[in-house]
């Protein structure tokens, strides 16, 4: 299945615009993971956004709340949060440029494939790419990446442009209070000489493939070990009350109803939410004689 872009728009260097896109540059399925399960049941475990003394809520009654002190937060409704304009949602704009390697590796987050968007975008893209690399910079700019804003550095990769998020200034822990208590005291001459040579010795180009996640193939030979071994606990989550479609409907209606009960329901924004649980009852009543 092809990469779908996480961002599209325009790569600007002073006057000229360059259609571009976003591709993350890390796969995270190569990363083995697990499903948390009931054991007792063989089911996955499901969450849901829960309120303290009301139970299960409605997304659509959700809003972002920005804590002020304990207990106080003033609230932003979504719609006022996306009307905030920022050019940097459809326009990366290369404002300064640094040495190649000027920027500390601490402050690179994640790395992206900037790519051209279509074939009239290749020579501008072409000509950028080799004067990064000609010049030996990395050009700086912002990005608007799921609702953030980034700072980001943009430079050669191969055959194209890699960008990478950087963090802010504020976003860096300060160093010094773990290092203060680190002697000033230089260490012995011939004790360095040795690490250097030890250093000179297992000095090689850098290879990627050359290394393994010794701990994800562990976990692999283990999944295949258990899968094999006809003494291994199974379980099959299997709910034939429950619709196709899945999820936990039949459980959280109940839930929606209890919830509604004990804070007294009916009127006003409680109202809205029973005739909404009221109607969807009836659909899974429905599916539930269906099946």
């Amino acid at each position: 299945m092809a990469k779908r872009p996480v961002w599209k728009g325009q790569l600007r260097l002073s006057l000229v615009s360059i259609a571009v896109e976003l591709y993350t540059a890390t796969n995270s399925g190569a990363r083995i993971s697990f499903r948390q399960i009931h054991e007792p049941s063989g089911k996955p475990v499901k969450y849901q956004k829960v309120v303290p003394g009301v139970g299960p809520v409605d997304t659509g009654d959700i809003v972002k709340g920005y804590e002020l002190g304990k207990d106080d937060y003033v609230l932003l409704d979504p719609e006022e949060v996306d009307a905030i304009r920022l050019e940097t949602k459809k326009t990366m704009e290369v404002v300064q440029f640094v040495g190649a390697c000027e920027i500390p590796p601490l402050y690179y987050d994640k790395p992206y494939y900037l790519v051209p968007a279509d074939d009239l975008a290749q020579d501008a893209y072409r000509v950028v790419r080799d004067a990064l690399r000609r010049t030996e910079k990395t050009g700086l700019c912002q990005v608007t990446l799921r609702g953030r804003e980034h700072l980001a550095a943009i430079r050669p990769c191969g055959d194209g442009l890699l960008l990478e998020t950087l963090h802010y200034a504020d976003e860096i822990a300060e160093a010094d209070p773990l290092f203060r208590d680190i002697a000033d005291d230089p260490p012995e001459d011939e004790l360095l000489e040795v690490a250097e040579q030890l250093i000179e010795k297992r000095s090689a180009p850098f290879d990627a493939s050359a290394f393994k996640d010794n701990y994800a193939v562990a976990l692999r030979e283990l999944v295949t070990r258990k899968t094999r071994s006809k003494g291994a606990k199974r379980v099959t989550a299997e709910d034939k009350d429950l619709p196709e479609d899945g999820g936990n409907v039949v459980d959280l209606m109940a839930a929606l109803k209890q919830s509604l009960d004990s804070a007294g329901g009916g009127k006003g924004r409680g109202g809205k939410t029973a005739s909404r649980a009221k109607s969807t009852g009836r659909k899974t009543a429905t599916r539930k004689k269906s099946a």
